[in-house]
């Protein structure tokens, strides 16, 4: 990932920042903004480009060849801070200020019967212990868990989520760290899912011991 906040920003970082106050521009504002060549401004569009971090359109011109614009993709506005955890964090106080603990439960519970829905559809083809362990991990991978996961024998694994997308929220509401683990034992189909480390608790990562 490319750093926008830092003392001293490469070029690449650099058009990102352009791109993101002025919403489009051209190679000829690139190249004014940033006093480099137009053939330097390209190699640096085209890599970005390549790492799906920009995109470009064509806008026609009165007179001439259309001109090239280059803008931000959605993976490249993901580049820039957002407080969106904060601001969830914030609702889920007044939530439960207004409503009461027990509306906080009800919020968890939906979500946790919301994602039984979403991933068990996945995970019912599987047959063996090893095929529904290994596509959890790729769902737990497609919503930035960076899990992986050991073999212990034919029954039991090790299951660590290395990053947690949610843990602003789940540092405040620990029914998420439940919610979690009870989601898991349902579309595995097994009780024996036991939470060993947890990132709300200060350890490095979350950790899991599953046994069919």
């Amino acid at each position: 990932m490319l750093i926008i906040e830092n003392v001293k920003k490469s070029t690449k970082d650099k058009i990102l920042e352009l791109l993101k106050k002025d919403v489009s521009l051209s190679v000829n504002d690139l190249t004014e903004r940033l006093y480099i060549t137009h053939m330097a401004v390209r190699k640096h569009l085209n890599i970005l480009e390549k790492d799906h971090l920009i995109k470009s359109i064509e806008v026609k011109q009165q007179m001439g060849r259309p001109l090239q614009l280059y803008s931000l993709t959605d993976k490249g506005e993901r580049l820039f801070p957002k407080n969106y955890e904060g601001l969830t964090v914030d609702f889920l106080h007044d939530i439960k200020e207004i409503h009461g603990e027990n509306s906080i439960k009800q919020l968890f519970k939906k979500r946790e019967q919301r994602l039984i829905n979403e991933y068990s559809p996945r995970i019912v083809h599987e047959h063996t212990p090893s095929e529904k362990i290994k596509e959890i991990v790729n769902i737990q991978n497609e919503k930035g868990y960076m899990a992986n996961v050991t073999k212990i024998d034919e029954n039991t694994f090790e299951l660590i989520e290395y990053n947690c997308p949610i843990l602003a929220v789940a540092k405040e509401f620990k029914i998420a760290c439940q919610c979690e683990t009870e989601m898991l034992k349902d579309v595995l189909q097994t009780k024996q899912v036991n939470r060993i480390c947890c990132k709300t608790d200060g350890d490095d990562h979350c950790r899991f011991f599953i046994r069919f």
